[in-house]
């Protein structure tokens, strides 16, 4: 098929790159020429494992395409998929004024039937908005549909070419034929569903997942006070079918572009329509508490953090992307600025996104863990990259100008720390911490 994707970023760029290495022809669009220009020359804006390779291997085809053309994409496609984002504004709502442009944009730019698809994440009732827009613009047939996507960074290439599922929202009979169609190749589990109820699957499923994150973290606080140990309670949990062993993982709690977003608008969808969703404000609450766990735990080792030297690892707000959208290192770092310490933080491959939009004096950025380490009254490690989990502890010991190491994503095994004189902390799991204990009494009736 022939297919036009509005829009760049994750989804867009991924999606349509995937597309075109299944056989269609794919022009993606953006209005930015440097990224366009970029990515002609061979070039990736953004980190993702594999994409490079594919983007490569379909221009040499010449399947694959990237323009600041819309109007000549829409115009020859058969399909346009609408990819642009939908970012959060101050009170939480998703702004839709990029959707709101694009579909202007192509209703001016049909000229014949096409079958406009929504990958964005909408609020529920949005794709009607579009159809309104595009109606407004022009008098050529066409059909909307909306088709949610559920990739992880870091794995998005993967997930795209290998979905759990495929969610397909519309109320035409050819949309529904046509988009079956072209998905067939990924999977056979394709949901077929109303447009309104596709809309509503995205922002559910982001809930659902950023509630079992936040869940786990509470029983992790729960066991650092009781004596359990949180990785034993979360496998134990996994083992029940009616669980799942996914996303049951302790940390410093979710960020990057989807979960803090998608949470708060969906929070904002329900107040919109007089419905308080308590739970998934209290999921927001205990995300956002989680983080500052790692500056309680600092300061109860060193009393205080003014003039202490803090060397974090990680930025991006998990392994394998770039992304620190919402990374908990913003707020942690910032936390310890606040109090006075100095920060030298390292990351693989976040530090220039990092720094690029976040302007943080008293930050020495380094160009290798060791650097960051050396010296340093504690580390923090709040992503869990592989390059750290194969350092040694007895390594970063050695580095250390105190002995303090906060793990905040549960990296190293007892196994691993055995023979340091580390004092560590992981996240709900006391038998490994070292230093001040959190157990309190079990009083019994």
């Amino acid at each position: 098929m022939k297919l036009a994707v509005i829009g760049t970023g994750y989804v867009g760029l991924v999606s349509g790159v995937c597309f075109s290495d299944l056989g269609n022809e794919v022009v993606c669009v953006d209005k930015m020429s440097n990224k366009i220009e970029m990515l002609n020359r061979g070039e990736v804006p953004i980190y993702e494992p594999g994409l490079k390779e594919l983007i490569k291997k379909n221009k040499d085809v010449g399947r694959l395409h990237f323009t600041t053309d819309l109007l000549g994409a829409v115009q020859q496609a058969d399909i346009v998929f609408i990819a642009v984002g939908t970012p959060s504004l101050p009170d939480g709502q998703a702004d839709l004024s990029y959707i709101e442009q694009a579909a202007e944009e192509i209703g001016k730019s049909l000229n014949g039937f096409k079958i406009i698809v929504t990958k964005s994440t909408v609020p529920v009732g949005t794709n009607e908005k579009i159809q309104e827009k595009i109606a407004m613009q022009s008098l050529f047939p066409f059909e909307i549909a909306s088709v949610p996507e559920f990739l992880r960074e870091g794995t998005a290439v993967q997930d795209t070419l290998l979905p759990d599922r495929i969610i397909i929202g519309t109320s035409s009979e050819m949309a529904r034929k046509r988009l079956i169609e072209l998905h067939k190749p990924l999977t056979d589990n394709i949901v077929v569903t109303d447009v309104r109820s596709a809309e509503m699957i995205k922002y559910a499923s982001n809930a659902f997942l950023a509630t079992k994150i936040s869940f786990i973290n509470e029983i992790a606080n729960i066991c650092e006070k009781v004596g359990a140990d949180v990785d034993q309670v979360a496998f134990g949990m996994g083992q029940d079918k009616r669980i799942g062993s996914s996303f049951l993982k302790a940390g410093i709690g979710y960020g990057g572009s989807c979960f803090p977003k998608d949470t708060q608008a969906l929070i904002q969808i329900a107040g919109q329509m007089d419905y308080d969703f308590k739970l998934l404000k209290s999921v927001v609450e205990v995300n956002r508490d989680q983080r500052f766990n790692v500056i309680k735990k600092l300061e109860s080792i060193l009393n205080h953090l003014q003039g202490k030297t803090i060397a974090v690892w990680g930025l991006a707000f998990k392994p394998e992307t770039d992304d620190v959208r919402d990374a908990p290192a913003i707020e942690i770092i910032s936390s310890l600025l606040e109090r006075g310490a100095k920060v030298k933080a390292y990351d693989p491959i976040a530090t220039d996104n990092f720094t690029r939009h976040f302007n943080m004096d008293g930050v020495e950025y380094c160009d290798k863990a060791h650097e960051a380490a050396s010296d340093a009254d504690a580390l923090c490690i709040l992503t869990e990259w592989k390059e750290f989990k194969d350092i040694s502890p007895a390594i970063i010991e050695s580095w250390l100008k105190r002995p303090n190491l906060i793990d905040g994503r549960n990296i190293y095994s007892e196994a691993e720390l055995a023979g340091t004189e580390l004092n560590y902390y992981s996240v709900g799991r006391p038998a490994m911490n070292k230093g001040v204990k959190e157990r309190s009494p079990i009083l019994l009736p």
